[in-house]
């Protein structure tokens, strides 16, 4: 057995309730963010609403960091049932983009202001004040937060139907170890 997988055989409490929290965040902000940038007029209404973007994102960065520290930390479990190589590694793989995309996602988010000359407020508790703005850096962090949405898209779409193929297809506890105590 590889070091970095588990030997129990269910996710314990707080990686369901991390997993949980970080899928409905990361969601969320994702369809708000291709709201803002695909849908939304410009114009002050915009601005505050961007505002709210950037203030949930690094917080969702905090929660995020949190997120994936403990599932490093706890391991990750064994596969519950045999899989093919190809679906075993496409598996890994799409955990790993995202695990990643929930740490890449809002540092890219911050970069890009930062480095616009953009400062960013977290509701009023803090902020993150603006750097020298440095075109290059700012349109890369931008660029990178948006491929990234579009990466984190299709890993989510990947999966969400590989839970469910592991649930109605093949009947193991994929899907449940990540909902109940088993």
């Amino acid at each position: 057995m590889s070091p970095n997988l588990s030997k129990t055989t269910t996710y314990d409490g707080i990686s369901r309730f991390n997993h949980w929290i970080i899928a409905v965040a990361i969601i969320g902000m994702i369809g708000f963010g291709f709201y803002l940038s695909e849908f939304l007029e410009s114009g002050p209404g915009k601005g505050q609403l961007i505002g709210i973007h950037k203030a949930v994102g690094v917080l969702v960065l905090i929660f995020g960091l949190w997120r994936v520290g403990y599932r490093l930390k706890q391991g990750f479990l064994e596969d519950a049932t045999v899989m093919p190589t190809w679906q075993r590694l496409t598996s890994k793989l799409v955990h790993i983009v995202l695990l990643a995309g929930i740490i890449v996602m809002p540092l890219s988010g911050i970069i890009g202001s930062y480095f616009g000359g953009r400062t960013t407020s977290v509701f009023g508790l803090f902020m993150i004040p603006a750097g020298d703005k440095i075109e290059a850096f700012s349109a890369m962090g931008h660029w990178l937060h948006g491929a990234c949405g579009w990466l984190m898209v299709g890993a989510l779409v990947l999966h969400v139907a590989g839970a469910l193929k592991h649930h109605f297809v093949d009947h193991d506890s994929t899907l449940t170890r990540m909902i109940r105590q088993q």
